[in-house]
């Protein structure tokens, strides 16, 4: 008997205008596996309210084109670490208002910039963070996880060393529901190198002791515009910036990670992210192509 081929997940941010079903249509429309949206404005704090054929068609949608997983992200104006206390709350209430939304779309991975720390210190800021997440859990029940991303280190940023990822972790109650999303630009930005094989394998040998392998539930993929450690977030295709393509070379030829969604966030419309799709299936190899459905 044949084994079914495992599908070579990747994808792009889609924009919900016009629905969050069109999200899908677009994804579709240039071979996406799995497509990441936000599930409203991302620069507002107010959500309009989810409908019943909101939710059905956005179900039916996806079921009809079998893309999975659908990834969420969560505003950018959340800032869980805030010592401004209003921004803390206000933070807490949009966080598990987007919880509530993924849990009703069926979404399993809900996204998050862990936080920055303001005026505050960096091991008050991963406290704050911790505690709100708690709040946030009891307040949306449910299956839906939230994924503290890697940051690149702007300003007063935290999560752009694994170490404050698994302390925020280690302080959150509810482990079930926080995993990890590990975005390529931020990494390398951070100052974690990976465009050869044994620097690939010693990131990934300091992620699986620091946090774990397992925690890992989605991957961006972002080439960076700005040079390793600079702490400065500018995602550029794939190729063209200062990762270069070996390093993506190794990720997306790495068995460990073929059931890891991998999504694009590079500059673009949808014509870019065909082209840069594109870009990553020409790094597969002839074994991996036998393993996955490309």
């Amino acid at each position: 008997m044949t084994k079914n081929k495992q599908q070579l997940l990747i994808g792009a941010h889609m924009s919900i205008a016009g629905g969050l079903d069109q999200a899908l249509v677009r994804g579709k429309s240039i071979g996406c596996t799995t497509i990441q949206i936000f599930t409203k404005s991302n620069r507002q704090w107010a959500a309009k309210k989810l409908t019943d054929d909101d939710i059905e068609k956005f179900k039916k949608t996806q079921k009809e084109f079998g893309i999975s997983p659908v990834v969420a992200h969560s505003s950018y104006l959340i800032n869980l670490g805030s010592p401004k206390k209003d921004i803390s709350e206000k933070s807490t209430d949009a966080l598990a208002i987007e919880l509530e939304r993924c849990e009703a779309l069926g979404i399993p991975y809900l996204i998050l910039h862990p936080g920055s720390c303001l005026t505050s210190s960096e091991e008050e800021c991963i406290k704050q963070i911790a505690q709100n997440l708690n709040k946030v859990f009891q307040r949306a029940p449910g299956k839906t996880m939230v994924l503290l991303e890697t940051m690149a280190g702007q300003g007063s940023i935290i999560g752009y060393k694994f170490e404050q990822l698994a302390q925020i972790i280690k302080l959150t109650k509810n482990k079930k529901r926080i995993g990890v999303c590990l975005d390529t630009c931020h990494v390398f930005a951070a100052g974690y190198d990976f465009r050869i094989k044994k620097k690939y394998e010693d990131m990934w040998k300091e992620f699986d002791k620091t946090i774990g392998l397992k925690k890992l539930k989605v991957i961006h993929i972002n080439d960076s515009g700005r040079d390793l450690g600079a702490r400065v977030d500018r995602h550029t295709d794939i190729g063209k910036g200062k990762i270069g393509l070996e390093g993506f070379k190794l990720l997306f030829n790495d068995p460990r990670f073929f059931d890891i969604p991998k999504l694009l966030e590079t500059p673009k419309d949808l014509a870019d992210d065909k082209r840069n799709i594109n870009t990553i299936k020409k790094l597969l190899t002839a074994k991996t192509k036998k393993e996955l459905s490309a």
